[in-house]
């Protein structure tokens, strides 16, 4: 088809795209379709490809002009967005679905003409992005932070013995329990029982919160105690409420930890001859996710300047499937599904507001990426095949694996293609890194800095 486009952008990276297809290519489509339908269509009275059109314009014309109509939008859409010469910033996001303007009607006396709407990316003029001075939090890997590690170790490794039936339960026992929370009646709750759970006391990993409650208890033995639920308790029907709970100990465990030594090292890998290796792997690990750590905390903070002078107005649809991809990941993490996971929420108020927020962060996010993507393309990176053998050997080193089985993750052309964008996204961060002021801040605990979100 002869077709002919006009493109007009509009407000909030909407995209209008207006479309005329010659009468004379509308006609033959049409008859291109009745030619089809004559030849596999059967209506009773009438052999197989028997069908004479006019007896089937008279039985079905609104639905075979809807049918032809329906085609041609199709075909004319195809055809524009996979051709080459439309930018990136005109073809439609792939969650943006065009919508169709108006109800265009299918007349072989003129021209067909329709327009579609979708948004695109967004146009994004970054004014300054130099010269910038910012301040971030730092922090240095301490002995308390390698000890910490070294008693993780010591847990993973540890002995679980039972304990005799007379003893009682005490920080640091394994338990297992029987729980259930009662109604006005007295009677368990179906929905908030569970047998055999089982826990570290004082681990804080108790759903219902009685580490503090289960101290003393000895095997067999059942107690009934009221439990104060906060208000920002995850399970939002009992939150700010107090219900009264009923636990059976059935089983009760301690954990003989290993002591700090050589063999402790020598059984977490042979690799490690003595404690002292240990420690040094620990150290270097703990530096280098500091490392990372600190690199993104500089980034985040140069990007809040770049974005305070860079407004961006993004998409709808973008926002939407940021948010929806939060909750999917919220659902594996729960191994559940999406719907499930909002019944799980107390209220309709209760999603509103999680979508709220999320909505809030998701602008952030996107508005980042979008900067960060608009200087790569400035930029204009060119990866080359020495760089990308570069940055499987880093990873092979970072993750400690051969350089054969890096490889053999990045066989597929699609695999090494993304490979490539997180090699230019490297690039351009390590240039906003080197030509901005970064200023040391305030000192703070290796924990704090791991740990921030923002």
């Amino acid at each position: 088809m002869a077709v002919t486009k006009e493109i007009k952008r509009l407000e909030k990276s909407n995209l209008q795209m207006s479309f005329t297809v010659p009468k004379d290519d509308v006609r033959a489509r049409y008859q291109e379709m009745l030619k089809d339908y004559t030849k596999n269509l059967q209506i009773p009275g009438f052999r197989k490809g028997k069908v004479p059109q006019e007896v089937l314009e008279r039985k079905f014309a609104d639905a075979l002009k809807q049918d032809a109509l329906g085609r041609i939008i199709e075909s004319a859409l195809e055809d524009a967005f996979k051709n080459e010469t439309l930018s990136r910033s005109e073809r439609p996001l792939p969650y943006s679905v065009p919508e169709l303007q108006g109800e265009p009607k299918l007349d072989f006396e003129q021209d067909l003409q329709f327009s579609v709407i979708y948004d695109v990316l967004p146009e994004v003029k970054i004014n300054q992005w130099k010269g910038l001075t910012v301040e971030f939090p730092y922090a240095v890997v301490e002995k308390e932070d390698i000890d910490r590690e070294l008693e993780g170790i010591r847990e993973r490794n540890a002995i679980v013995m039972d304990r005799d039936d007379g003893a009682a339960a005490q920080k640091g026992d394994v338990a297992t329990v029987d729980y259930a929370m009662l109604n006005e009646n007295g009677e368990p709750m179906t929905e908030f029982q569970r047998k055999d759970f089982v826990f570290t006391i004082g681990s804080g990993h108790s759903v219902f919160q009685f580490d503090d409650d289960i101290p003393g208890m000895k095997k067999g033995e059942t107690r009934e105690f009221d439990k104060i639920f906060p208000d920002d308790f995850f399970e939002r029907a009992i939150a700010g409420q107090t219900r009264k709970m009923r636990l059976t100990l059935t089983a009760l465990k301690e954990k003989k930890l290993p002591d700090l030594d050589d063999d402790l090292a020598q059984d977490v890998d042979e690799k490690y001859k003595t404690l002292g290796d240990l420690k040094n792997s620990i150290r270097e690990r703990l530096n280098k996710s500091l490392e990372n750590r600190l690199r993104e905390l500089k980034l985040n903070e140069l990007l809040k300047k770049i974005m305070e002078n860079t407004p961006v107005l993004i998409p709808e649809s973008m926002i939407r499937a940021e948010v929806e991809s939060r909750w999917r990941r919220l659902a594996r993490y729960y191994n559940t599904s999406v719907e499930s996971m909002m019944q799980l929420m107390a209220s309709e108020d209760e999603r509103e507001e999680k979508e709220k927020e999320w909505r809030a962060t998701s602008e952030k996010a996107l508005h980042s990426r979008l900067i960060i993507e608009t200087l790569i393309e400035e930029h204009k990176f060119e990866v080359t095949d020495a760089d990308v053998e570069k940055e499987m050997e880093r990873l092979a080193l970072e993750n400690d694996m051969e350089i054969d089985d890096v490889k053999k993750r990045y066989q597929e052309e699609k695999d090494v293609f993304y490979l490539k964008e997180g090699i230019k996204e490297r690039q351009v961060i390590d240039i906003l890194l080197a030509e901005n002021t970064l200023k040391q801040g305030k000192k703070e605990n290796y924990l704090d800095v791991m740990s921030d979100n923002d």
